[in-house]
């Protein structure tokens, strides 16, 4: 028996139940496919070992010195949680996985694409690009094999199955999930002050008035500043509150325009919006003014949550993972965050995302590593992957005691919730030239002065033909 080492190698735990394929998360390989023993060096500098099944990827043949490439919009801090969690992988089937996490994902993956320089995997954000990459470049997904299928099938909802798909032709398999209709705040500034977490609307808008006339700190803090994907923290506002204040139907009418985007209902959702994030007197805590929010990075928008000069940040459940090293994140902790409530008292709307496996190659190893990503084992390992949380998946063959921490395990209670009426990030489903176009380009135009309508007029001008 050999062992097979790699200058990735790191700590890593075994999976608690939940895994179909019963991995242990340590690092092996024997070249015959049977499983193995991997030496681990502790921190006293004895020599520990742990083993995993590799018995387990026989399926995907030999596929040693091989390579996938991924390009991906998932950046650090979350791109070595990413990393981390292709090790097993990487050690019992010798594929190296090479990663590559740009800012500039969604311009630049079109790019790539046209100029017939793809990566093997991407990781697609939005349906919407999956649907413009299809209809603009036919041939350059490549539809994935039985196995991924069959775990998808699976594995996930037929709702899920339908956001990676186009026109009824499967394309992309989910990966991970997030849930977006959160407020961040401080758990010890709140019961400092006497203020208890709001269950309605009319609640939130009314604490935001009290503490914006009992505190020298304004209400709330906020940041759409991404690269060439400014604006994306801006469209989740909107999306929620349309959400909220005309409900589901009519925001699924809104990303299929059946209605137009500048119908009253939406224009009014940016209204709403806008009570709190065009109103100076409640933004933009430690930050400037309104328009501060339009050249505010979004992962740097709510520190200020941490250290007092921001008493909430409305923002996805991914955001757990971009608090300074040692934050603790807890009901009882440093950071906490609570649902965005609404006066609906007969649902409860979540707002959220994900990403999507599309393929660019059929190599038998890009296939390989597509259906390992599509599967538990896949899951659990990227849970435990991730010690600092903020990560959680649609897929149902993730044990929830494998999230690391109690908000992941409420963020996925949330979305699991038979109350939850969960809908897809909207600007995500829309066509690619409003949803990452005009929808994000529009709400700086927002923050800086355009009014409500002169936005939505200006997004439905430019949805396609």
């Amino acid at each position: 028996m050999t062992t097979r080492t790699t200058a990735r190698r790191r700590g890593l735990a075994a999976v608690a139940g939940g895994a179909s394929l019963a991995l242990l998360l340590a690092a092996c390989s024997d070249p015959d496919g049977e499983g193995g023993v991997a030496e681990e060096t502790a921190d006293d500098g004895e020599m520990m070992e742990s083993s995993i099944d590799c018995a387990a990827y026989d399926e995907f043949g030999d596929l040693e010195g091989t390579s996938v490439s991924i390009y991906t919009s998932i950046v650090e801090p979350e791109q070595t949680q990413q990393e981390n969690s292709y090790d097993a992988f990487e050690e019992c089937t010798g594929v190296t996985v090479d990663y590559e996490g740009s800012r500039e994902f969604e311009a630049q993956l079109l790019v790539r694409i046209q100029a017939g320089n793809t990566p093997d995997i991407a990781y697609l954000p939005q349906p919407g690009l999956l649907n413009t990459i299809v209809s603009d470049f036919p041939d350059a997904i490549v539809e994935p094999p039985e196995a991924t299928v069959a775990n998808v099938d699976e594995f996930f909802s037929e709702e899920w199955k339908e956001y990676g798909s186009v026109d009824g032709t499967f394309y992309a398999a989910p990966l991970g999930a997030n849930a977006k209709s959160f407020v961040w705040y401080n758990p010890a500034m709140f019961a400092d002050a006497g203020y208890e977490v709001p269950e309605t609307w009319t609640e939130l808008m009314e604490l935001t008035e009290t503490i914006a006339s009992e505190q020298e700190v304004l209400p709330w803090c906020a940041g759409v500043e991404s690269g060439d994907a400014t604006g994306w923290a801006g469209t989740d506002w909107i999306e929620d509150v349309v959400l909220r204040t005309a409900g589901p139907d009519v925001y699924d009418q809104w990303i299929s325009h059946e209605i137009p985007f500048n119908d009253p209902q939406i224009v009014e959702a940016f209204d709403t919006a806008g009570e709190i994030l065009k109103n100076p007197e409640y933004v933009n805590a430690g930050l400037g003014g309104v328009d501060s929010i339009a050249t505010t990075a979004w992962d740097q928008a709510g520190v200020g949550v941490l250290d007092g000069s921001c008493w909430m940040y409305r923002m996805a459940s991914f955001y757990a993972t971009q608090w300074p090293e040692g934050t603790e994140v807890g009901s009882d902790g440093d950071v906490y965050a609570f649902y965005l409530p609404t006066d609906q008292t007969d649902m409860q709307p979540v707002l959220g995302g994900g990403e999507f496996v599309a393929a660019f190659d059929d190599r038998p190893e890009v296939q390989a590593f597509q259906t390992y990503l599509a599967s538990a084992d896949w899951a659990n390992q990227k849970a435990i992957a991730t010690p600092e949380g903020g990560w959680f998946s649609a897929n149902n063959g993730l044990d929830v005691n494998n999230l690391a921490s109690e908000f992941d395990q409420d963020a996925a209670a949330l979305v699991a919730d038979e109350e939850t009426v969960f809908r897809f990030d909207a600007s995500d489903l829309m066509p690619g030239e409003v949803g990452s176009g005009t929808f994000w380009n529009g709400i700086v135009d927002w923050l800086t002065g355009a009014s409500s309508q002169e936005v939505a007029d200006q997004i439905e001008n430019s949805w396609p033909m």
